[in-house]
């Protein structure tokens, strides 16, 4: 079987260079040469995630890629981390800024394939070199299907309107994946500008889309069949799909370990009684719904564990608690402002519930555990992402909001009881559904089989002139 060479340049963002770097391990674990273009700080931050023992280990490198300075970014910025997520057009603008690196590193490294996401002019450098452009989607098909084709046409140049995205265009397969209401305006900013050249993010994401020589989506057919086959006939392109693409997480137990504080503060309770809180590296919640937030926790009676970004205005999430809501919560419940090992934790014992964003890794995570799963989305593709799980698999339940789409902490209390009642009708639905999907997701075979026929995809997509 010929080997292949594959560059990756992913938006510059935590959460959408993990799963290329995950995508980068089972390439090289089969023999394939990788080579992933991303800022410094990400490679700095991220390198350890390149799992493999030798000799495979050395088929994947990194390329530093140097992200300019605009106005309006905080000094030495480089990725999504780095930034409120207000400023997120002015990452992409510089991101845009460098393309003469890319095209340069792409010249001289010569590879067969380049994965990109957000990088819409990379198929513009590689038509030029004879290199196959894959648009590599990590987020769910449920988010880019109603997202991206909202006009009625994927291909309409004009402006795209609210009024675009109050009925699902012609031939949508889906009646339960669909914005309502209020939701409609979380995805209003796909009209923004998000880059350089005043391009919106829409724009962006259909041009990147189009000008592709094949779509590839981090999902699997059994969960999103229809919808991905009504994403390969708008774009009419080959849709790929590389299934969950999350580690082995047995495996990586044996290289690392929960953090002793987590790990002794979470083994004084029982099994399946804590709830786990987390937003993912980029959401940050105004002080009003942060405090919200963890009085709800309070609220449950339960042991939790809640780990988020200080609140808008906040410089730690100390200063934003209640008053006397540490004493009353003392021995049971900790809000912590830094970096946890989310896997893992979620991976412990005592973890009964995991509270989340509905982001496209914690999706997954979400999926692959065994805890019962409580859904916050606040942006489009949370939102789309939580339609999936809690109304058209219902393994998880969303938390109730008001018109405004803030909750209460009522809402969040009975959202959370409801799952981790053992004698409650919803949690035993959701935990028998869930159960279901996870034997699935774990089947000896599916993962690899799932990357195995990705690759075979990819090696006729080389191969074919």
């Amino acid at each position: 079987m010929a080997k292949f060479h594959v560059a990756m340049f992913p938006w510059f963002a935590m959460g959408h260079i993990t799963p290329f770097i995950h995508l980068a391990n089972e390439l090289a674990t089969r023999g394939h040469k990788v080579t992933i273009l991303v800022p410094r700080k990400a490679q700095l931050q991220l390198q350890h995630l390149i799992s493999l023992h030798p000799p495979h280990q050395d088929l994947i490198s990194f390329i530093s890629i140097t992200v300019p300075h605009l106005q309006g970014l905080p000094r030495g910025a480089e990725t999504a981390s780095d930034i409120h997520i207000s400023c997120s057009h002015l990452l992409a603008a510089a991101m845009d800024l460098t393309r003469h690196q890319v095209e340069s590193s792409l010249r001289s490294s010569k590879p067969d394939i380049v994965f990109y996401d957000f990088a819409h002019w990379v198929p513009e450098i590689t038509s030029q070199m004879g290199i196959k452009a894959v648009c590599f989607s990590v987020v769910s098909a449920s988010s880019l299907a109603i997202a991206l084709v909202p006009a009625r046409n994927v291909l309409v140049d004009r402006p795209i309107t609210e009024d675009d995205m109050k009925e699902p265009p012609p031939g949508y397969p889906s009646s339960t994946v669909v914005l309502r209401g209020p939701e409609v305006r979380s995805l209003l900013f796909i009209t923004s500008p998000f880059g350089d050249d005043g391009i919106t993010f829409y724009g962006r994401i259909t041009t990147a889309m189009k000008n592709s020589d094949a779509l590839c989506i981090r999902t699997c057919r059994e969960l999103e069949c229809a919808l991905c086959d009504y994403m390969g006939a708008q774009f009419e392109k080959q849709v790929l799909l590389t299934g969950p693409l999350l580690p082995d997480t047995a495996a990586d137990a044996t290289t690392a370990s929960l953090e002793d504080r987590w790990a002794e503060w979470l083994g004084r309770f029982e099994p399946g009684s804590v709830v786990f809180c987390a937003f993912g590296s980029q959401h940050v919640l105004e002080e009003d719904q942060f405090r919200e937030l963890v009085l709800g926790f309070e609220l449950t009676d339960l042991p939790f564990l809640v780990a988020l970004k200080p609140p808008v205005g906040c410089d730690t999430v100390e200063e934003a608690l209640p008053e006397g809501f540490e004493e009353r919560v003392k021995g049971r419940g900790v809000v912590y402002g830094g970096w946890v090992q989310q896997p893992l934790i979620l991976g412990n014992p005592s973890i009964g519930c995991f509270v989340n964003h509905c982001g496209f890794g914690s999706m997954w995570e979400s999926l692959m555990s065994d805890n019962q799963i409580v859904l916050v989305p606040h942006l489009g593709d949370q939102i789309l992402n939580t339609k999936l799980l809690a109304g058209e698999l219902k393994v998880a339940v969303e938390v109730e909001r008001e018109e405004n789409r803030w909750f209460s902490k009522e809402s969040l209390s009975k959202a959370i009881k409801s799952v981790m009642d053992e004698d409650s009708e919803v949690g035993i639905m959701v935990r028998n559904n869930h159960a279901t999907w996870r034997h699935l997701f774990r089947k000896p075979g599916f993962i690899s089989g799932y990357i195995d026929r990705f690759v075979h995809n990819l090696e006729e997509l080389v191969n074919h002139k």
